[in-house]
C-alpha cells in the first residue's frame, strides 16, 4: 500500500517524463500563466478520480486541506477546473501513452457499457442535449445517457475509447473507431491506435457481413461469439476459453463505473466529461503499471492506496 502523497509523487514523475518526451503540450494562451504547471494540473486531475472523492468540489476541499505542501500554488477551484479542461486532449494522450509503456499483446478487447447522465424519467432535454439519448442496458434497463466503447490490451490497459448516445449500436461505434484509427483526426485523440490487427469482442459486435467488411476495409479481424440466430455455433469449451480472455475488460468497466465514479457522473458539458473520462483511463493505466513494477497482480487496485 502507498499513502496519497507517495502515489501523487509517482504520478507526477511519470507524467513529467511523458510530457517531456512523448506528449506535446499545447501552445500557451495569452495572458498571465496559470499558477499550476501543466504537470501539476494533470497529476491532480488524474488523482481526483478516486471514488473517495464524491465530486470535484469534494476533491478540492481535500487538496486544500492535505495537499498544500505538495502544491503550494493551488489556485481557486474554478480556475483549476478550467485549466484542467483546457488540457483535456493532453490528459487523453497521457492515458494512451501510459498504455504504450507495456509490451504489446498483439490483440485488443472490445466492449461497451452504459453511462447514465441523468434520470431517464425527468422531463426536458438536460445539459447534454444532442449528445445523449435514451437507450437500453441489461445492467440499468432503460436509461438516459451515453454508450461507451472501450479498447483494452492485456494486462488491463485502456488503449482507446469512443462515446456515442445511449441508443448507438455496438457495431456502429466499432466502425467509427476503426475508421478513425485508419485515418486519425486530431480532434478525437481518444480513439488511440491499433495494438495489433485482432480484436476480441462480445456478441453485440458479431455479424458475418460486418466482420468481413472490417477485414477488407480496415484490415482488422474481429472475433466474437455468433448471434443466437446465426447458423454458426461455438462449443461450450470455446465460449469458456473466449470468456477467460475477455475477463480483464469486465474488471476495467467495473472499476471505471464504481471505483472511479463514472457511473455517478452527472456532467453539464461534454468537454468536462471528456476530460474526466480521460483522467479515469489514465488513472487505470497508471495503477496497472504501478502494480507490474512493484510485483503485484496487475488488476489488484483496490488496496493500492492507504487513506
Amino acid at each position: 500500500m502507498a499513502d496519497p502523497e507517495t502515489l501523487l509523487i509517482e504520478v507526477y514523475v511519470e507524467i513529467d517524463e511523458l510530457l517531456g518526451t512523448t506528449v506535446p503540450l499545447p501552445p500557451r494562451r495569452s495572458g498571465p500563466p496559470p499558477k499550476l504547471t501543466a504537470v501539476e494540473t494533470i497529476t491532480l486531475g488524474i488523482f481526483s478520480q478516486w471514488s473517495r472523492f464524491r465530486s470535484e468540489r469534494n476533491f478540492y476541499g481535500f487538496a486544500e486541506k492535505h495537499l498544500r505542501g505538495l502544491f503550494p500554488h493551488l489556485p481557486d477551484r474554478s480556475q483549476f477546473n478550467r485549466h484542467l479542461r483546457r488540457l483535456g486532449d493532453v490528459v487523453t494522450q497521457v492515458a494512451l501513452a501510459l498504455a504504450d509503456l507495456a509490451p504489446a499483446a498483439g490483440y485488443e478487447i472490445l466492449d461497451t457499457t452504459a453511462v447514465p447522465t441523468r434520470n431517464a424519467q425527468r422531463r426536458g432535454t438536460g445539459h447534454l442535449a444532442g449528445f445523449t439519448a435514451v437507450g437500453y442496458s441489461p445492467r440499468l434497463h432503460w436509461y438516459e445517457g451515453l454508450h461507451l466503447l472501450l479498447c483494452e490490451a492485456p494486462p488491463g490497459l485502456i488503449t482507446g475509447l469512443g462515446v456515442g448516445p445511449a441508443n448507438a449500436n455496438d457495431r456502429a461505434l466499432a466502425e467509427t473507431l476503426f475508421a478513425l484509427r485508419a485515418a486519425p483526426d486530431a480532434r478525437l485523440p481518444e480513439v488511440g491506435h491499433q495494438h495489433g490487427q485482432r480484436y476480441l469482442a462480445d456478441t453485440g459486435f458479431a455479424g458475418a457481413a460486418c466482420q468481413q467488411g472490417w477485414a477488407e476495409v480496415y484490415d482488422v479481424h474481429v472475433l466474437a461469439p455468433p448471434q443466437p440466430d446465426s447458423a454458426r455455433r461455438w462449443s461450450p469449451v470455446e465460449r469458456q476459453a473466449f470468456a477467460r480472455l475477455r475477463q480483464p475488460i469486465e474488471s476495467i468497466i467495473h472499476r471505471l463505473l464504481d471505483w472511479f465514479r463514472l457511473g455517478s457522473e452527472r456532467p453539464h458539458d461534454l468537454a468536462g466529461l471528456r476530460t474526466r473520462l480521460a483522467a479515469k483511463c489514465a488513472l487505470n493505466n497508471f495503477c496497472i503499471l504501478y502494480n507490474v513494477r512493484h510485483g503485484r497482480p496487475p488488476l489488484k487496485i483496490a488496496d493500492i492506496l492507504e487513506w
